[in-house]
């Protein structure tokens, strides 16, 4: 027996909109013709996948079972058919690329060097997106590979290290702590830290946590604002302070400086991708990218 991939959408779809009257009009169909279709792929599948009620549906552990699965085989079918159609048009390698705001545009740049050298070919398109939507784009297999800190990977998606980069600690221009070249993370311990992702539900947020911990004190934590900047542009105008991986110096068009850490600390710098997928431009860059 296969699974057909379009029942498999309209579950994720019925999961997602908790209704299938939404989910109906979301795919464009009947409800009828949806109610259908959900009830012949759990014949297929030979359990029930769904539990119907007077206030929606709620999926059932067979069901949640089969939709983590189903983002990951959906998503594989998207990368193969991009793959062949871009094979059978001529087109360039492309090396669909996303990364999260801790990851800054210096790095990446740094990071696709020894790519590109290697194969010279691949046309590297790069998307900045948010840890979620870099989650849904690799799942869907509408990216080859996400750049990442902290972040743990989901159902069907794997994680590779490249490195360890050195963190440091970014203040605005006029911060006092700004005519120093370098602090100890002990002697911030009365400072506020400007994070990115909320504690607990950010791997990134929650290692820099750590780091402070390890150093004898909880951190003050606000999640700043100005999301999706480089980080080193989040102490602008405040009297807070951030990790950065900017190096040391002034930074932000002289507005901010960047001071070094000593002993030094050091975040991860992470890959995600689908790992059942062909795709020789990420091949070239898992091979050559290290830090």
């Amino acid at each position: 027996m296969r699974l057909d991939l379009n029942k498999l959408d309209h579950l994720i779809a019925v999961a997602e909109e908790g209704s299938l009257t939404r989910a109906a009009t979301r795919l464009h169909l009947s409800q009828q013709a949806l109610s259908t279709s959900i009830r012949v792929l759990e014949r297929e599948v030979g359990v029930p996948l769904l539990e119907r009620g007077s206030a929606g549906v709620t999926v059932l552990p067979a069901g949640a079972a089969l939709i983590d699965d189903a983002r990951v085989l959906n998503g594989m079918a998207r990368a193969a058919l991009h793959r062949a159609r871009q094979i059978g048009r001529g087109e360039a390698q492309t090396l669909r690329i996303g990364y999260t705001p801790a990851v800054t545009g210096d790095e990446l740049v740094t990071l696709l060097a020894p790519v590109t050298e290697a194969q010279p070919d691949v046309t590297p398109e790069i998307h900045q997106r948010y840890p979620s939507e870099l989650t849904a784009a690799l799942l869907a297999g509408d990216l080859d590979i996400g750049l990442c800190r902290g972040m743990a990977p989901a159902h069907g998606l794997t994680r590779t290290t490249l490195g360890h980069q050195r963190l440091h600690i970014g203040v605005a221009h006029d911060h006092p702590l700004a005519t120093r070249a370098s602090v100890a993370l002990p002697e911030l311990a009365h400072e506020s830290f400007l994070v990115w992702g909320s504690p607990g539900r950010s791997g990134y947020t929650d290692l820099l946590i750590e780091h402070c911990r390890n150093a004898g004190f909880e951190p003050r934590t606000e999640r700043t604002s100005r999301q999706g900047t480089p980080p080193i542009t989040a102490v602008l105008g405040t009297r807070h302070l951030a990790f950065v991986t900017t190096p040391p110096g002034p930074a932000a068009g002289g507005k901010a400086q960047v001071l070094a850490l000593e002993p030094p600390v050091h975040a991860p710098l992470h890959t995600l991708y689908l790992p059942h997928t062909t795709c020789p431009s990420r091949t070239t860059f898992l091979t050559h990218v290290r830090l």
